[in-house]
């Protein structure tokens, strides 16, 4: 009886319990737009994270927004601030951010997916409160910011920092001057340059950071090291996402 008694009032929702549906599938939908965008450019938290940080924000909210269902007490006696479960989820969020940051030898990743996930939250406590213009204004914002400035990003001058490390042969076609000068007709500029010999004296390398307006720095310096003999091994590695 008991089972049959849920299922009538699953099929016949009163007016909160469809509210209640409706601002979960809306958090459920905002979470999958953004968290699609973080899938598409295969970083490490994508469309099932953000649906369910959305989703979890969203229900955690409808905790306090509809908290005469399930605190029974004198309004006189008892006054809860549904602020508090905000603050509580976007302190509790920092953590699963941080978790999507990762650091890959120099370069920082996911800094971006981390901001994202933190406003996905805030976007679930829209829902969660049923403040729908502002959560479909704030999700058009955030997937633009993510696409569109994106795409902005890569064709804006800016300045691209490069780990450079390079060794050849100790040889006169392999000096420091012959790579200061092929650095500056690539449009770099040099920062911590250090030197080291390999291989007995037989080898010089030198690693350096590499500053430069654009991206098409690194094209060029690959080709012409590797027309060059005296060079045995490269590696040019971008310092941001």
């Amino acid at each position: 009886m008991e089972l049959w008694h849920f299922i009538q009032e699953a099929v016949y929702l009163d007016a909160d319990d469809r509210a209640m549906l409706v601002r979960l599938l809306v958090a459920l939908a905002a979470g999958i737009a953004i968290g699609f965008e973080r899938m598409y450019r295969a970083r490490p938290a994508g469309l099932r994270t953000h649906a369910l940080v959305c989703v979890t924000s969203s229900l955690l909210m409808l905790v306090t927004v509809y908290e005469a269902h399930w605190v029974q007490a004198n309004a006189d006696l008892v006054r809860l601030d549904p602020t508090r479960m905000a603050q509580g989820i976007m302190t509790g969020i920092g953590f699963l951010g941080a978790g999507a940051i990762m650091k890959e030898g120099l370069t920082v990743r996911g800094l971006t997916t981390a901001a994202s996930i933190w406003m996905t939250a805030a976007i679930g406590i829209l829902a969660g409160i049923g403040f729908y213009f502002p959560l479909c204004v704030t999700v058009f914002i955030t997937i633009s910011v993510l696409s569109f400035l994106r795409w902005l990003e890569m064709r804006l001058p800016t300045e691209v920092y490069y780990y450079f490390d390079v060794r050849g042969a100790r040889t006169d076609k392999f000096t420091e001057k012959f790579l200061r000068e092929l650095l500056t007709a690539c449009g770099f500029h040099i920062t911590h340059l250090s030197y080291r010999l390999d291989e007995k004296g037989r080898e010089r390398r030198y690693g350096m950071v590499l500053r430069s307006i654009g991206h098409s720095g690194p094209a060029r310096l690959s080709e012409q090291l590797e027309d060059n003999e005296a060079v045995h091994e490269f590696r040019i590695t971008p310092s941001s996402e």
